[in-house]
C-alpha cells in the first residue's frame, strides 16, 4: 500500500507536537483510510478502533509516553496507538502466528506499559503506576482509556473507589460509546417508560449538556467517587480534546473527561450496528461494507449450535433462562433475545455476579443457563466454588470458545477451565464430539442430571453443521463410547480432537497399528467402567487434549491408573506449561504440544514397544 508510505516511515509519535490542528485531522483520516484497507484484508477489532484515532491522536499531541504511561482498557482499541509509534508496517501481519498483536504488547514496543486483553483492569493498574510514581518522586502522567462497557465490571468500580480515595494525580478518560461488544449494559443513563435511552445517539453529546438530569447522574457519580470530571466532549473533535488534555493534565487529583465517540466511524454499516457484528470480524468488502464469508453456507458458528438447541427447548420449558455477562453477541443469543426478551439477561461485563445471579435463578426453581467464554469463567472462579459448587446448586454453565483462540491470543485462549474446574467436588465436565451428540447431551444436562450439580458444558470455537434432531437420546450419565474398535493402542479424547485422532490414524494404516479410540466426552467424572477395561486389556494409553495438560483430562487418568495401580504406559498430549501468542490453530498445536506429526511418531514408539 504505497499511499501510506508516510505511515510506516513512522518511528515515534514525537513529530505530532509539529503539526497543525488541521494537519492533525488529514493525519486521522489517513490513518482511518489505512485501518479500513488493512483490517478489509486481514479482519481484527474494526469499529473499537475506528471509534478512538483522533482521541489516540491527540493524547499522543499533549503527553511524551516515552515517559508518561497509556494504559488502554481491554487493549483492542490500541491499532492507531501501533501506528503512531512505529508498527504500521507489521499491520499485514496482525493477529497472525508470530505477527503483531491486536492487544497492547510489551515485548513489541516500550510505549506498551500494560498489557490487556480482557476488561476492567486498566484503573487498577494505573494506580499502582501513580503510586509507584510517588513513591520514586517522578512527575510522569498517568492516562488509562477506559470504555463505559469496562465501567460495567466490579473491577473497574473497585479501582475507582480505590482511586478516589487515594486521590493521586491521574487521568481516566472515559471513552462513551454507548456500546461494549453490542449495546451497553449501564444503569448510570436514565431510560424512558419504554426502557430505551432518552437520548438519541446521533445528538447524544448535546442531549447530554441540555438534559440535566441525565448529565448531572453522569457527573454526580464520579464527584461521589472523589473524582474531578469534565464533560462531555465531542471525542472526535481535535481541537477541543487538545484544549481539555491541556486543562487536566495540571490538575493534582484524578480526573475524568468523558469524551462521546462514534464507534466504527469511517464505515457506514459499522457506525449502525447495534448488535457487535462490526466489533471483532474476518476480513470484509471495503468498498461495500460487507463481510466476506468464509463459512460453508449450511454450517453455523458452534455457539449458534447450542443456542439453537436452547431455544428449541425453551419453547416448551418456560422455566429456561439465558445469562451472559456482555456476549449475546458473541454466544449467538441474539435470536433467543427476540424471541424470549424476558427470559435473557445480559448483566453487562460482570461474569462474577452473572454466576451468583444464575445460581439463585437455580435454586428459585428456574432453569438458568449461564453462558460464558472459557477464558471469561476464569473472572467468576470463587462463585462457581463459594456460591454454586459448595451449596450443590444444580445448574448448566455454558462454556464457549473452548481451545486456542487464535487471532485473540494468550489472553483469550480458552485452555485453562478443566484444569481448575477438576477439582471442585459437585461439577461434572462434557465436551459433546459433534452437533448431534451436542443437542442429546444439552437436552441430558438440563433434564436427565438434575441430582448432579454443576454441568459446565464445553464446546469450541469455529462452525459445525447444524440439523436439529427429531427427537432426544439419553444418555448415561458419566458414559463413554468407542469410535473404533483396536487392540495396539487406545486413544482417549473428545471434542474436536476426535478428528485428530482418525487423522492419526489413517496415517497409520500402513504401520499396521490397530488403535482404538475412546469418545471421553465425560471429562469428570470418567467412565470407570471403560477405563478398567482398556486398563486391564494392557494396552499403552494415549491422551490428547486442546487444554492445559497440568491438572487437566489426562492428569485425570494418570490419577486413576495409580489408584487402581496399573502399570500401562500413558502418554499426555495436552498444552505445555506456557503462554502462547496468537495464530492458526495448527501452527499454535505445532509449538505447544500438540502437534499430529508429534504424536504420530510417539504412538510408533509406543505400539512397537508394546
Amino acid at each position: 500500500m504505497k499511499k501510506f508510505d508516510h505511515l510506516y516511515r513512522i518511528n515515534n509519535p514525537s513529530f505530532l507536537k509539529k503539526l497543525s490542528i488541521d494537519e492533525l485531522y488529514l493525519l486521522s483520516d489517513q490513518i482511518r483510510d489505512f485501518l479500513i484497507e488493512s483490517l478489509s484484508s486481514t479482519g481484527g477489532h474494526v469499529s473499537s478502533n475506528l471509534g478512538v484515532i483522533e482521541l489516540t491522536i491527540a493524547l499522543h499531541y499533549i503527553f511524551n509516553f516515552e515517559k508518561d504511561k497509556l494504559i488502554f482498557d481491554v487493549g483492542h482499541q490500541c491499532y492507531a496507538h501501533k501506528i503512531l509509534t512505529g508498527r504500521a508496517k507489521f499491520f499485514n501481519s496482525l493477529r497472525k502466528f508470530n505477527g503483531l498483536s491486536g492487544f497492547p504488547r510489551r515485548s513489541e514496543s516500550n510505549f506498551d506499559v500494560w498489557e490487556t486483553g480482557h476488561s476492567s483492569t486498566s484503573l487498577s493498574a494505573a494506580l499502582a503506576f501513580a503510586v509507584s510514581r510517588d513513591f520514586k518522586n517522578t512527575s510522569e502522567n498517568i492516562v488509562s482509556v477506559i470504555g463505559d462497557g469496562a465501567l460495567t465490571g466490579g473491577m473497574a468500580l473497585e479501582a475507582l473507589n480505590n482511586i478516589g480515595y487515594e486521590q493521586r494525580k491521574l487521568i481516566i478518560i472515559l471513552n462513551d460509546n454507548q456500546m461494549s461488544i453490542s449495546k451497553n449494559i449501564c444503569a448510570i443513563i436514565p431510560k424512558n417508560s419504554n426502557n430505551k435511552d432518552i437520548y438519541d445517539s446521533s445528538s447524544y453529546i448535546s442531549n447530554l449538556k441540555k438534559n440535566e438530569s441525565i448529565n448531572y447522574s453522569i457527573k454526580n457519580f464520579f464527584q461521589s467517587m472523589n473524582l474531578h470530571y469534565s464533560g462531555p466532549i465531542d471525542g472526535h473533535n481535535i481541537k477541543s480534546l487538545i484544549n481539555n488534555l491541556t486543562e487536566i493534565k495540571n490538575i493534582s487529583k484524578p480526573c475524568v473527561l468523558h469524551i462521546i465517540t462514534k464507534k466504527g466511524k469511517g464505515i457506514h454499516n459499522a457506525e449502525n450496528d447495534a448488535v457487535g457484528s462490526w466489533h471483532g470480524i474476518g476480513p470484509f468488502d471495503k468498498s461495500t461494507g460487507l463481510k466476506i464469508k468464509s463459512k460453508k453456507q449450511n454450517h453455523r458458528a458452534w455457539g449458534a449450535v447450542i443456542s439453537e438447541t436452547v431455544e428449541h427447548l425453551a419453547k416448551k420449558d418456560k422455566n429456561i433462562i439465558c445469562i451472559t455477562p456482555a456476549m449475546t453477541k458473541g454466544s449467538k443469543l441474539e435470536f433467543f433475545k427476540n424471541k424470549f426478551p424476558n427470559r435473557t439477561f445480559d448483566v453487562g461485563i460482570a461474569e462474577q455476579h452473572g454466576a451468583t445471579f444464575s445460581a439463585a435463578l437455580a435454586l428459585s426453581k428456574l432453569k438458568p443457563i449461564f453462558f460464558v467464554y472459557s477464558t471469561f469463567l476464569q473472572r467468576a472462579y470463587d462463585q462457581i466454588i463459594h456460591d454454586i459448587a459448595r451449596q450443590n446448586i444444580n445448574m448448566v454453565i455454558a462454556i464457549d470458545k473452548c481451545g486456542f483462540a487464535t487471532g485473540d491470543g494468550d489472553t483469550h485462549h480458552g485452555i485453562y477451565d478443566i484444569s481448575f474446574l477438576r477439582p471442585i467436588p459437585n461439577i461434572s465436565i462434557v465436551m459433546p464430539k459433534d452437533q448431534i451428540e451436542a443437542q442429546h447431551l444439552l437436552h441430558n444436562c438440563l433434564y436427565n442430571y438434575e441430582d448432579k450439580g454443576i454441568i459446565s458444558y464445553r464446546y469450541p470455537r469455529g462452525y459445525s453443521e447444524l440439523t436439529h434432531v427429531p427427537h432426544f437420546k439419553n444418555i448415561r450419565f458419566g458414559s463413554w463410547t468407542v469410535e473404533k474398535e483396536g487392540n495396539d493402542l487406545a486413544i482417549l479424547t473428545f471434542g474436536p480432537m476426535l478428528d485428530i485422532a482418525h487423522e492419526i490414524c489413517n496415517s497409520l494404516k500402513s504401520e499396521n497399528i490397530n488403535i482404538k479410540i475412546v469418545n471421553a466426552r465425560f471429562i469428570k467424572p470418567m467412565d470407570e467402567d471403560m477405563l478398567h477395561e482398556i486398563f486391564k486389556s494392557n494396552v499403552p494409553i494415549v491422551t490428547i487434549e486442546e487444554a492445559c495438560k497440568i491438572g487437566g483430562f489426562g492428569s485425570g487418568i494418570c490419577e486413576f491408573a495409580i489408584k487402581h495401580k496399573y502399570k500401562n504406559d500413558i502418554e499426555i498430549f495436552g498444552i505445555e506449561n506456557n503462554f502462547f501468542h496468537h495464530g492458526d490453530t495448527n501452527s499454535l498445536r505445532k509449538i505447544s504440544g500438540l502437534d499430529p506429526e508429534l504424536i504420530v511418531n510417539k504412538i510408533k514408539s509406543l505400539a512397537y514397544i508394546h
